[in-house]
């Protein structure tokens, strides 16, 4: 089985540092492990569609997913999840909001005016 399918089936992020051999510290991967992984992910999609991976061999996959992980890894040492804004509730958590929208009445919407004085 190759290098990518075996981190298919892989599912917490300590098995993605120790199948690829990266070490890390604990306390970082509690707070960031989603974050870590999907910054991951977005790596390898980028390195996929610039055709990194053509041609090469399991171990040359393995040492580029591996440094993918080290540098995701390492984005989130030196950052925090909230301010790398992976995630749309992050996103959107800061984004400037519109203004709120002010009624709006037309005159005609009020009905005839009847005058004061006859």
């Amino acid at each position: 089985m190759g290098v990518l399918a075996e981190l298919g089936r892989l599912s917490a992020a300590e098995e993605f540092f120790v199948f690829l051999e990266v070490p890390y510290d604990i306390a970082v991967v509690r707070v960031a492990r989603l974050h870590i992984l999907r910054r991951m992910g977005q790596y390898l999609r980028g390195s996929e569609e610039e055709g990194a991976f053509d041609g090469l061999d399991e171990g040359a996959i393995r040492a580029l997913c591996r440094a993918h992980l080290e540098q995701a890894y390492q984005d989130f040492v030196a950052s925090s999840p909230i301010a790398e804004r992976l995630f749309k509730v992050h996103r959107d958590a800061v984004a400037p909001k519109a203004p709120p929208a002010k009624p709006f009445v037309p005159l005609a919407a009020l009905g005839p005016v009847k005058p004061l004085v006859e």
